[in-house]
């Protein structure tokens, strides 16, 4: 069975055929950058970073194009208000916004175009649209007839009627012919970054640069477009009129939109209050719990988040924690860093079957919450193969490579989901709490030498109630955050 996808457009799973055989060209819209990043932010570079990998793992040569908007009415409104021009604010952010993805295990597109980067191509791209009679001018401001794109409304599914609301652009003095016409170039006002055009000074409409950076990087015909389903209407439907018009082909073959982001079973919105800043909580929870969290939800599905729920989910990264660290102490094989093989003939039981389970699920819609599911499964089999087989250092060689076998499929799996990449220890402790507990630890061993077993007790309960377990062993102490 090949990668089945859910098309947005046709409403069902398709079988994925790319448009060249081997390649597959995917276009993701990134961020506005006028603000620092919040979780919603987060959510599709996780998720199509997780997709770009499957299809990495399935033989395809990906290209990732996610492209960074660094000029819009928004980042110009935020740099009057700080007193800072919109390169200045926009490279911030776009900082900020980068450092977040590289704790969240995102890796880097192929390319991220910025919207500033392609003036020229923006402007020879209307000035077709214009030719071929699919745009026309009102003094300084350039709109798209939605009227003579006869498909126009294909993949939100509304009539022209309701295609008037939700638009993104300023309201302008100038009469439009059509009230859902959206503007491909808008004339500059007073202090505003503009640029030289056939039309007057001015600068592009929000559609119009998704639209010519993903052609110009991937081709007339996309194999994949993402984004948040939010963005279906009005954004998505105009990047699909504009660019069919201009090209007479199809744009994108396969939509797909991620659920959005809900906090406390709210939708996250300014006016609520509500919005999580990715920064705080990378300060609370670990980038991989932060990952992890995200693809426990299918793709499609609105990830509510909340602290209740991004503990559960750390909490449930605990039993893989606690797996490699008894295969340590079996194999003295370090998950992180040996690399370790596994044999077909030497596994423990199941786990080789649950693998295909898991190919299945990521086969199926890049199903990562099913997946994710599956090990735990793995985990499960590999625990109870340990149990079963009284497994210590002093065990037999060939129990131990069925050990290390089950182990080497688990991660496998689990680092195409960009999981597991980093020791734990090197993922939540920092150097000063580690330093801090240690300390504390010392104290505690010196006084149960001395019997005085009150005080050592209490540092044990004291560190349990912020959140810090001490596992005493033969070896010594060790200690892990319950998060």
């Amino acid at each position: 069975m090949g990668i089945k996808i859910y098309n947005t457009m046709t409403r069902k799973k398709e079988d994925f055929v790319p448009v060249r055989e081997g390649k597959v060209g995917i276009y993701l819209c990134g961020p506005t950058v006028y603000k620092p990043s919040h979780i919603g932010h987060a959510v599709g570079p996780v998720i199509f970073d997780a997709v770009r990998r499957w299809l990495e793992y399935r033989g395809f040569e990906v290209k990732l194009v996610v492209n960074i908007t660094d000029v819009d009415d928004k980042i110009i409104a935020e740099a009057n208000r700080l007193g800072v021009d919109m390169k200045t604010l926009a490279e911030r952010v776009t900082a900020d916004y980068l450092a977040a993805m590289e704790k969240l295990n995102v890796r880097q597109p192929d390319v991220m175009p910025k919207a500033t980067e392609h003036i020229p191509d923006i402007i020879e791209f209307i000035k077709k649209l214009m030719d071929k009679g699919y745009a026309y001018q009102v003094v300084g401001d350039v709109y798209f007839d939605v009227t003579k794109f006869a498909d126009y409304g294909k993949l939100s599914r509304q009539s022209l009627e309701k295609q008037s609301a939700g638009t993104r652009e300023l309201k302008s003095s100038c009469q439009k012919h059509y009230p859902a016409d959206f503007a491909l170039w808008k004339s500059a006002k007073p202090d505003e970054p503009s640029w030289d055009s056939p039309w007057g000074k001015g600068r592009p409409g929000w559609h119009i640069e998704c639209s010519v950076m993903s052609i110009k990087h991937i081709g007339e015909t996309l194999d994949i477009h993402g984004g948040g389903m939010d963005l279906i209407f009005p954004h998505h439907e105009n990047e699909i009129a504009q660019s069919e018009a201009l090209t007479g082909k199809q744009f994108v073959k396969y939509w797909m939109h991620n659920g959005l982001t809900r906090v406390n079973t709210k939708k996250m919105s300014k006016s609520l209050g509500n919005i999580k800043m990715i920064s705080e909580l990378l300060e609370e929870y670990p980038g991989e719990v932060i990952r992890f969290f995200i693809l426990s939800t299918h793709y499609r599905r609105p990830i509510d988040f909340s602290d209740d729920e991004i503990r559960k989910v750390a909490r449930g990264l605990q039993t893989f924690y606690r797996l490699f660290e008894r295969v340590k102490e079996i194999t003295g094989s370090d998950v992180y860093k040996d690399q370790l093989q596994a044999d077909d003939k030497i596994v423990c039981a199941n786990v080789t079957q649950l693998a295909d389970e898991f190919d299945s699920a990521m086969d199926d819609d890049f199903n990562t919450a099913e997946a994710i599911a599956v090990l735990f499964k793995m985990a499960n089999e590999i625990n109870a193969f340990i149990e079963e087989n009284n497994l210590d250092s002093n065990s037999a060689e060939q129990a131990k490579q069925g050990l290390t076998g089950g182990i080497a499929i688990l991660l496998e799996k689990a680092r195409i989901l960009g999981l597991f990449n980093q020791p734990p220890a090197d993922v939540i402790k920092d150097d000063m709490t580690e330093k801090l507990v240690m300390l504390l630890i010392d104290v505690r061993n010196e006084a149960r030498k001395q019997k005085q077993f009150a005080i050592a007790d209490m540092i044990r309960n004291r560190l349990a109630d912020i959140g810090i377990q001490l596992k005493d062993s033969r070896d010594g102490t060790k200690w892990e955050r319950k998060i």
